[in-house]
């Protein structure tokens, strides 16, 4: 594969259409292509860039054309990282920034700040281990991002998602700049899981990207779907199965271990890569793709869906994954969950109190 078919193959990943259907390609065309001549200056700050997930999210990053400008930050190792991808020739500058003293200057003024900053899982580590480390990260992050960029949209990465994002609610909250609207965390390696799973088990194309030259446009038709509800940690993460499309008449047998296989892709990463890393590459795709969602949202783009654990009222917990309406200011509605089967009730009714009980250690930790 050549370069400019690779860089083809990434621009094309991120321009995918969003999970609704549509019923006509011009619909998609207009929804989805956009010259960068069109589209707005926007800043896009990556927080822990230099890490096993920033490398290539800001790489991703890069790529888009929806980005202006790309500031990359983390406490070492940023002014290289930047360096090497300011080298690519696609639209936006890239700046690195290094230190506590940096942070400031590479917050101000952004639209969206994505955060993959913290530790890895390691084999044998589960994601509360990892919690004290991270946990303490994010508060720090989300304290400049409320003084230098309180109106960007926050994505966070930064496990366990399922505290990370109360944490940052919290600190929110204090610094008197929250917005519920604007505050994410990305489960959406959830989804790309879900549905490379359940395409390998229907023996049917993930993705379809069908390319048309007039207007330079490039419209990428998703040929599979699946909702994932719930949160970002084993037996949270709920994937829809009897909403996925296309439709299948898959066995209960089957269900069950595409939902496990989905709940513990994490792991599996983790333990083929003994010792030596987890799933950072997967990871920043996903990341780049709710980035990538966020930017046309902001932008105007109509029909983008995305799911994403955020501040929900569609069940008893304040914070929950769902499929949500993108828009201008961040979340404009946050869809409900259909009609569920009786397997995925039951997964719903076992993972409210785990989610649960880590929505509130996130609080705890940021009010004590």
């Amino acid at each position: 594969m050549t370069v400019t078919m690779l860089r083809s193959v990434v621009e094309a990943a991120l321009r995918r259409a969003p999970t609704s259907s549509s019923s006509s390609s011009n619909q998609l065309l207009r929804r989805r292509c956009y010259s960068s001549d069109s589209n707005p200056e926007r800043k896009v700050a990556v927080l822990g860039a230099a890490g096993g997930i920033g490398q290539p999210l800001s790489l991703l990053m890069k790529l888009n054309q929806l980005v202006s400008s790309l500031s990359l930050y983390d406490i070492a190792g940023t002014p290289g990282v930047a360096a090497d991808v300011s080298h690519i020739n696609t639209r936006s500058q890239v700046k690195g920034y290094v230190g506590e003293d940096q942070l400031g200057q590479a917050l101000e003024g952004a639209d969206v700040v994505i955060i993959p900053a913290g530790v890895p899982r390691k084999p044998g580590m589960t994601r509360d281990d990892l919690f004290n480390i991270n946990a303490s990260i994010v508060k720090s992050l989300c304290t400049a991002i409320a003084k230098f960029c309180p109106n960007a949209l926050v994505t966070m990465i930064s496990n366990p998602v399922n505290s990370t994002v109360p944490i940052a609610a919290e600190v929110f909250k204090k610094a008197g700049t929250y917005d519920e609207k604007k505050l994410f965390g990305v489960t959406t390696l959830d989804v790309v899981r879900a549905k490379t799973f359940y395409a390998g088990k229907e023996n049917v194309p993930v993705a379809e990207c069908v390319s048309q030259l007039q207007n330079s446009a490039c419209v990428c038709t998703s040929e599979v779907n699946v909702p994932v509800v719930g949160g970002h940690a084993g037996i949270t993460i709920l994937p829809l199965f009897s909403q996925a499309t296309p439709t299948s008449n898959l066995s209960e047998e089957d269900i069950a271990a595409l939902t496990k296989r989905t709940q513990d892709g994490g792991t599996e990463v983790v333990e083929a890569k003994a010792g030596k890393g987890s799933a950072t590459l997967s990871m920043a795709y996903a990341g780049a793709i709710f980035a990538d969602a966020c930017l046309k949202g902001l932008n105007g783009v109509p029909d983008i869906i995305e799911c994403s654990f955020v501040q929900s009222s569609i069940t008893e917990l304040p914070f929950f994954a769902s499929k949500v309406r993108l828009g201008k200011n961040g979340v404009e509605e946050v869809l409900g969950l259909g009609t569920l089967s009786d397997y995925e009730k039951q997964g719903l009714g076992n993972l409210i109190p785990e989610l649960k009980s880590s929505i509130e250690k996130g609080i705890k930790f940021a009010n004590q």
